[in-house]
């Protein structure tokens, strides 16, 4: 155990990161998992039996005081980091034209700064187990929706994946962007309602964010696109 690979993801207390956390967890990796909310990771621990290989670490993926001490903690529970998830982020269910700008700041923040501030806060631990980005952007990220300001945090997220790999591609760092499509997750919450037709799962993106994870040593996979058959956008 204290030679197997080490994941830290964001938001990871439910979901797709905690879909991946539960993934990793038994393949037997160790597996970090921060969130705002205490409670939810705790639930979150009990459920997984609580192991030895899993830390929850309270904090908020668009504070860079709060990323930069999950890793340090990461690296001092653990030694070594080879994986990060950026998949913290969540969407205002509004509109640039009629919505609430009360709720974009967080949002961006959230979406757009933290996936940044966790890249900028792990990079030298990856450097050194020549390691891999993971960040959860969305179909969004690539199909313009009207009037849609999640949808600009996730173009946004799409160009900071190609951004970063042209920079630590040659420190031995591999890129994934995973974009799902639509997936029944409690991030359709703030909607009141789940989407019609086909859904995929949060376990069905884990596979996908897993898969990237475990290519061959020299195997940059950079972008994958999920979406449920049925799903047009």
């Amino acid at each position: 155990m204290t030679d197997s690979p080490v994941t830290l993801i964001t938001g990871g207390g439910s979901g797709i990161g905690a879909a991946v956390a539960r993934r990793l967890l038994d393949a037997g990796q160790r597996v970090a998992v921060t969130g705002r909310g205490e409670e939810r990771l705790r639930r979150f621990a009990k459920k997984c039996g609580e192991p030895d290989g899993l830390l929850t670490l309270p904090g908020n993926a668009a504070e860079y005081d709060d990323v930069r001490s999950a890793v340090g903690t990461v690296l001092t529970e653990f030694g070594r980091l080879d994986t990060v998830v950026a998949n913290a982020g969540f969407a205002t269910a509004d509109s640039v034209a009629e919505g609430d700008p009360a709720g974009w700041t967080d949002m961006v923040l959230t979406n757009v700064l933290g996936p940044a501030l966790l890249i900028r806060a792990s990079i030298d631990a990856l450097k050194e187990t020549r390691g891999r980005i993971v960040l959860v952007g969305s179909v969004a990220g690539f199909v313009p929706t009207p009037g849609n300001l999640y949808g600009a945090t996730k173009w946004a997220v799409t160009g900071l994946a190609e951004n970063t790999r042209r920079q630590v591609t040659e420190w031995g760092v591999g890129v994934t962007l995973v974009a799902p499509g639509r997936v029944e997750t409690p991030f359709w919450d703030a909607h009141g309602s789940l989407p019609p037709g086909h859904l995929l799962t949060a376990g069905q993106i884990a596979d996908s964010v897993v898969w990237a994870m475990a290519q061959p040593a020299g195997v940059d996979v950079n972008t994958v696109v999920v979406r449920p058959l049925g799903q047009p956008n």
